[in-house]
């Protein structure tokens, strides 16, 4: 526990995703985050790193998702309301940095429509930006949503209406 703050970033546990659903549930009824079913959570908990306070309580998550061999999607970071603006979700971005530079990644993505939370955190518009078309080609074929958005592809223009695509690259 860090004294200074008032909680701490760890991984997660599988007895942690209610508590995940529940940070994630108020952003998605506010359109922020795309909704998820409980098997999803579970199925990625491996991804997850969550912020908690000195009793417990989960107060902030988010997750690292590898996409390819240099790049990683930073997908569902939420903080609990009562904890916005007290560096909660820094906190969890520079645990997931650490955990992509672990993984050998060195670049970062996101959807988001907190586009000034991740610009202050190091991340930029991609616009145009793609991958190499041999790359394109292998992700292409893969089923996971956070591939089609970060390839842009039609099929998923629905649900990213208003989300900047943003991308960071790592040291």
């Amino acid at each position: 526990m860090n004294l200074e703050t008032g909680y701490t970033v760890r991984r997660a546990r599988t007895n942690d995703v209610p508590g995940i659903e529940a940070l994630v549930e108020p952003l998605v009824q506010q359109r922020i985050l795309l909704g998820k079913d409980r098997v999803v959570f579970y199925e990625a908990v491996q991804e997850f790193r969550v912020a908690v306070d000195a009793s417990g309580a989960l107060i902030g998550c988010g997750a690292l998702h590898v996409i390819w061999e240099d790049l990683g999607e930073v997908r569902t970071l939420a903080v609990d309301a009562k904890w916005l603006g007290r560096g909660v979700g820094y906190a969890i971005m520079q645990r997931l940095e650490a955990d992509a530079q672990g993984l050998g990644l060195s670049r970062l993505f996101c959807l988001t429509f907190e586009v000034g939370f991740f610009a202050r955190n190091g991340f930029s518009d991609m616009g145009t930006e793609t991958v190499d078309p041999a790359v394109y080609a292998e992700l292409v074929r893969s089923p996971d949503e956070g591939v089609a958005e970060f390839l842009d592809l039609a099929r998923v223009k629905p649900n990213t209406l208003g989300n900047t695509r943003m991308v960071k690259r790592l040291n």
